[in-house]
Order: C-alpha cells, then structure tokens, then sequence
C-alpha cells in the first residue's frame, strides 16, 4: 500500500466515522422527536375521543353584548374554550334592535350542557340578550343546565337590584313599553319587562365570577376548569415532555390517589436544579387538578421572588383567590428556596381534609422548617428524591449507540481493505492496458521502446 493508498483509506475512514457518528447523534435527536410527536399524538387522540359529542349538541353557550366585550373578553374566552376541548356556541351576528331570539339560538341554548352569561353595562339594554337569560334560567331550573355569570366590571348588586346602567336599560325598555300604540303588544312587553327584571335577579345570586381586579388571562383559565369539572369533559392541555420520569410520577400518582380524606398530604420534592423538577411539577398538576374542587400551581417561586418588591404578595393574592378552607385543594409549589417564602405562602392556612400540597425544592430541610409543619401535626409529610432519569437515560442510549458504532467501523474497515486492494488491481489493469496500446501505435519498435522505458 503506497503513501496515496494509505492517505485514501485515512480520509475515506475518517469520513465514514464522522458519518457514522453524526448518523448516531442525529438517531438520537429524531428519537426524541419521535416521544414528542407520540406525546402530541397521545394528547390529541385521547383530546379527540372525549371530544365525542352530537354534531347538534354544544358544551358550552356564549351570551353576551356584543358592543361591550365580542372584540375583547369574550372573544379571547371563545379562543380559550375552543382550544380547551369545549365545544362552544358563540352567535357571529348581531340581532337588530327590537327582534327577538332567533330559532338557532333556542336550540343551542336547549342543546347545550352549560351557558356562560358575560354581564356587562350594556347586557340589559338588549332585548336579545335579556330573552337569552330567561330561555338559559329556565334550562337550568328544569333541566339543570349548568350556569356561570360573570360579572364583566359591573357590581353583581346593580344586576339585582337594576341600579345605574341596568336601571337605566330597564327604564328605556318601559319607556319603549308605554309608547307602543297597540294595546296586545304593550301588554305582552309590560309583562316581559317583569320576567326581565327577575331574570336579573336570579342570575346574580348565582355563584360566578368577578372580573374586577383579577388578570383576565387568569380569571379564563379558572373558568375553564370550573366548567370542565361541572359537566366531565375532560379538557385539552400541552403536557410537558417527560422521558426517564416513570418512576416518579408512579409514585406521584400512587400518593395523590392514597385515598386519604381526613388529614391534610405534603409531598416535598427535592433534588438538583436542571433535572425537571418545575416539568414534574406541571405535568403532575395539569394531570390531576380537575379531581380536586379548587387547585392552583405556582412555578419558579425563587426567581419570581428575586428582585420584586412586590414578588412574595403578588403570589399571595394568587394563592388567596383559591377557597382552601371549605374545599379539597390541589396546591403546587415550585422552587421554593426559603422558609419565608414556604410561611407566607403556607404556613397559617387552614386547609381542608384531603388536600394535597406538593412542593418542589432543592433543600429538604425547608419544609420540616416551616410552620406549616410545626403548627399542623395532624399533616402528613412525604419526601421524594428525584433523580436524573434523562441524564441516566441518555447516558444508556449512547453507550448502546457507542458499541454499535464499534461494529460497524470494524466491518467498514474490512470493506476499506477490499476497496483498496480492489483499487490497486484496477490501476494495474490501466496501466497495462496503456501499455498495450502505446505498443499497437508504435509497433515493435515502440514495443522495445516502451520495455526500455520500463527497464530503465
């Protein structure tokens, strides 16, 4: 083998090994995306059979004013309700001033499971809207439809008692009332301007929401999940991607389904920073929290509390805005790194039996400090290291991947061998048959030439 041969071989083998080995980071990559496209497949799918409902039958109804929230709230809680897996009914068109209800919007209202009343300043000034809450108040008290209002920044004691901007679209409505010239026609407004007024009051006795003072972006996400849990259809979520994390949602799993309904659980996760703790933590939490009557999850604690005045409160008043002390909660802490943050957030609540409080921390020992702990001795406290499956996983993947590259460039270099010695009968073959024909031009005389050529 000569020195052209042996710098051949080097190139082709570095070549191929390089091949070789991009060849086995890019399995692993499209392995990954491969978990990713089969999670997203396992969500959609499983989104798409509880999804299964009549084409004529909706989850949720939409009533609302268009001039005062369709470009806004509404809207953005449409968008939200779609994408959680809610079929929903929102009416594109605005009726004229002084029509009444349309026979489709009837029957959405009789087909569907529940009904989310938007009550802005000007619902009531719309005839529409007001026939829409009495059609929905008689679903719910015959058929137990499901109702929600929500009091878009309007006092919930205006509505019932039809003060400032509600008394003044019931005024207009009597007004419009006593002009009418038809005798049949001001009696049969008279009397519904009566049902109106004590729609009006129904509805805000009802339990809802308020807008006022609450981040709208939060105040849906709540919504969502109280109608998810009233009528069981289980919501569409983006679970985060976990590989190598089975043992500890098993076990996750196993204690939040202990049973328990007469003591308050803790469960504290602790372990390294990087290793998925806050993916755990929100899978776990996107997984469960509709089995409990009131959850909430706050993520990256530490980080939301370094540097803002106002940090540790704003995570208060998230906290505050969940009815722990009459409900069994779902409570998720992540990346606490102090006992100050655990005792602001924690330590002198009154939960419920049958709670369930899961922090993710990298000290242990902040949680057997708390007073939470101190105080309750009726709290059960469990504690669960979390290691770096992935890294582990990873790790085993290449190692595997390693020995296989191994036998490959074994059998590659057995294949570079016969190449060259291939190559090397090929260039002897042409230089022969150059000879050959050098011989045929110039006759003998070029024979003898050539041999001393040869020779020489």
């Amino acid at each position: 083998m000569d020195l052209i041969q042996i710098t051949e071989y080097i190139s082709v083998t570095t070549y191929f090994s390089n091949y070789f080995f991009s060849s086995h980071f890019r399995n692993m990559v499209i392995l990954r995306d491969i978990l990713e496209q089969s999670s997203s497949s396992n969500n959609h799918d499983d989104s798409s059979s509880s999804n299964n409902h009549d084409d004529d039958k909706y989850d949720v109804f939409l009533s609302f004013r268009g001039v005062d929230t369709r470009f806004s709230f509404t809207n953005h809680l449409h968008q939200a309700l779609e994408g959680a897996n809610l079929k929903t009914f929102l009416d594109k068109e605005e009726i004229p001033r002084g029509h009444y209800l349309k026979p489709e919007l009837e029957n959405a209202i009789k087909s569907s499971l529940a009904s989310v009343i938007v009550l802005s300043e000007n619902y009531a000034s719309s005839t529409w809207c007001l026939e829409e809450l009495v059609l929905i108040l008689d679903r719910h008290k015959n058929f137990k439809q499901i109702v929600i209002p929500i009091f878009y920044h309007v006092e919930p004691t205006d509505v019932r008692k039809q003060q400032n901007r509600f008394r003044d679209a019931m005024a207009a409505h009597r007004q419009k009332m006593e002009a009418e010239a038809d005798v049949e026609k001001k009696s049969v407004l008279a009397e519904k301007i009566e049902i109106w007024k004590e729609a009006l009051t129904q509805v805000s006795n009802l339990t809802g929401f308020d807008v006022k003072g609450r981040l709208e972006t939060e105040l849906i996400k709540e919504i969502i999940l109280n109608l998810s849990k009233s009528i069981r259809v289980p919501i569409r979520t983006t679970l985060p991607l976990l590989t190598g994390k089975d043992e500890a949602i098993k076990f996750i799993t196993l204690w939040l389904k202990d049973g328990s309904s007469h003591t308050v659980d803790i469960l504290s996760i602790y372990g390294m920073g990087g290793i998925g703790m806050t993916s755990l933590a929100r899978y776990v939490y996107e997984s469960y929290c509709r089995e409990f009557d009131r959850s909430s999850i706050i993520e990256d604690i530490s980080r939301k509390c370094v540097g803002q005045i106002n940090g540790l409160l704003d995570l208060q008043k998230q906290l505050h805005n969940v009815s722990i002390a009459s409900n069994k909660v779902l409570i998720v802490l992540d990346d606490i790194d102090s006992v100050h943050q655990l005792d602001a957030l924690l330590g002198f609540k009154d939960f419920h039996p049958g709670s369930k409080i899961i922090i993710t921390t990298r000290d242990i020992s902040l949680t057997e400090r708390s007073v939470l702990l101190k105080n309750k001795v009726e709290y059960i406290h469990t504690k669960y290291l979390l290691r770096e499956g992935y890294n582990d996983l990873i790790v085993k993947v290449f190692e595997d991947g390693s020995m296989m590259l191994m036998d490959r460039l074994r059998a590659l270099t057995l294949q570079l061998k016969g190449w060259i010695r291939d190559r090397k009968r090929h260039d002897e073959n042409k230089k022969l048959t150059s000879r050959k024909r050098f011989c045929e031009c110039f006759g003998s005389g070029g024979s003898s030439f050539g041999q001393l050529k040869l020779e020489g």
